[in-house]
């Protein structure tokens, strides 16, 4: 691929990073180039945003509900799992789980709110007092 056939299609990503291509320039020599994307690349990166948010705004409709804590919110907002939260915070992956039940969530210390509240770079009052 030539210097100037590199696509720069806009996707979700071109105001956070770029994609480095390896292409020829004028000498036929290897260089490279800073792509913001291109067509198929975006239509993926979209779905799987779009997927993203589907899962936050459950996660939002299980706490309005009652059946989850904000820490699922938090989880689903920040892209973690289990073993990445459980990474952050030092607390095992089947306590999380059960911190993800609102009675379990209500009754837990300030410390281990913090642990919480630190992995997802938030304050422990915003932790506390999500409304969904």
């Amino acid at each position: 691929m030539k210097k100037s056939e590199v696509p720069q299609d806009k996707s979700a990503l071109e105001n956070f990073t770029r994609e480095v291509c390896y292409v020829k320039n004028e000498d036929g020599q290897y260089d490279t180039e800073l792509s913001t994307g291109w067509e198929a690349k975006k239509v993926a990166l979209d779905e799987a945003w779009k997927e993203i948010e589907e899962r936050i705004q459950h996660a939002r409709e299980q706490i309005k509900k009652g059946e989850a804590s904000p820490i699922l919110y938090f989880m689903e907002e920040k892209l973690m799992d289990f073993t990445v939260l459980a990474g952050y915070t030092g607390i095992w992956k089947f306590r999380i789980k059960r911190h993800l039940k609102p009675n379990a969530f209500k009754k837990l210390s300030d410390s281990t709110l913090k642990r919480y509240a630190d992995a997802f770079d938030i304050s422990i009052n915003e932790l506390k007092n999500f409304k969904a």
